[in-house]
C-alpha cells in the first residue's frame, strides 16, 4: 500500500479549499490546512481527524508565511503544495475602490509570488506545487476588473516556474471556471456552467494526478474562453463588448 501523501493546502477554510481537504482526507492524505481564519481551520482539521493540522497564516504577509514554513520544515518534506487563497471584488474598473484593488493585487498576485519562493524548499524532490489561476485570467472580460488581471499574472507566474523548476519540482496551474462559493455568490450576472466545490475538488485531484501542466474545468466553459483568448483582437474584442451589455 503506498505511503500517505503529506499535502499543504493554502486557502483551505471554505469553498474549493475545504472541499479539496475533505476529498484528500477521505483518500488517506495527511493535510496541513492554512488560511487566515484560525477558527474555521481548527474546526475543519478536527472534523477530518487527528492526522491533520491547522496552520493559520496570511499569504500577503511574508513574515506570516515564513513562520509557517519554519513549522512545516521541522515535520519533514511535503509531497504537494496547493495554493488557492484569493480575494475577489466584482465590478467595473471605474467603480473599484483603489485600496481594495491594491489589497486584491497583494493577496492574489504577490501572495502567489511569496508561495512560489517559500514552498519549493519544503517539497521532496519531484514534489508538486500548484498555483490557482482562473479562466478569468485567459482574457480581459467585463467586470473581470483587477481580479482578472491578477489571475492573468498568476498564470504567467506558473508558466515561468514550470520552466525554471523543471527537473526538480512538478509545477502545475489550476484554472477553475464558475464554482458555487462565497466569492461567486457576489456576482450579479448569470454564470454559465456553474459547478459545486465538491466537483471542483475531484477535478483538481484527478488533474494533478495526470501529466498535463494545466488543470481546467468545466471543459464546456474553459475551451470556449481559451478560444476567445487566442482569437486576434479584431475578432475577440467585439465579442467581449457584447458581454458588457
Amino acid at each position: 500500500m503506498p505511503e500517505a501523501e503529506t499535502i499543504w493546502i493554502i486557502g483551505a477554510s471554505d469553498g474549493i479549499g475545504e472541499a479539496l481537504a475533505r476529498e484528500w482526507a477521505a483518500r488517506g492524505a495527511r493535510l496541513i490546512l492554512s488560511a487566515r481564519s484560525a477558527e474555521r481551520l481548527e474546526v475543519l482539521a478536527a472534523s477530518l481527524g487527528p492526522d491533520h493540522a491547522a496552520l493559520p497564516l496570511d499569504v500577503s504577509d511574508r513574515k506570516s508565511l515564513g513562520a509557517a514554513a519554519e513549522v512545516i520544515a521541522r515535520t519533514g518534506p511535503l509531497d504537494r503544495v496547493v495554493h488557492l487563497a484569493a480575494m475577489y471584488d466584482p465590478g467595473k474598473v471605474a467603480d473599484l475602490d483603489p485600496e481594495t484593488a491594491a489589497r486584491l493585487v497583494t493577496v492574489n498576485l504577490t501572495g502567489s509570488f511569496h508561495i512560489a519562493q517559500i514552498a519549493p524548499p519544503l517539497l521532496r524532490d519531484g514534489g508538486q506545487l500548484a498555483l490557482c489561476g482562473s479562466v478569468a485570467g485567459y482574457i480581459g472580460l467585463p467586470q473581470g476588473q483587477i481580479y482578472s488581471a491578477t489571475k492573468a499574472g498568476v498564470i504567467s507566474l506558473a508558466q515561468t516556474l514550470r520552466a525554471e523548476l523543471a527537473g526538480r519540482y512538478d509545477v502545475r496551474l489550476i484554472c477553475p471556471g464558475f464554482v458555487d462559493t462565497r466569492l461567486t455568490r457576489r456576482n450579479d450576472f448569470t454564470m454559465p456552467a456553474m459547478i459545486t466545490p465538491q466537483i471542483a475538488a475531484r477535478a483538481i485531484i484527478a488533474g494533478l494526478g495526470k501529466r498535463r501542466f494545466e488543470v481546467h474545468f468545466p471543459r464546456r466553459l474553459t475551451y470556449a474562453l481559451k478560444l476567445l483568448g487566442v482569437l486576434p483582437y479584431w475578432a475577440a474584442l467585439p465579442l467581449t463588448r457584447r458581454l458588457a451589455r
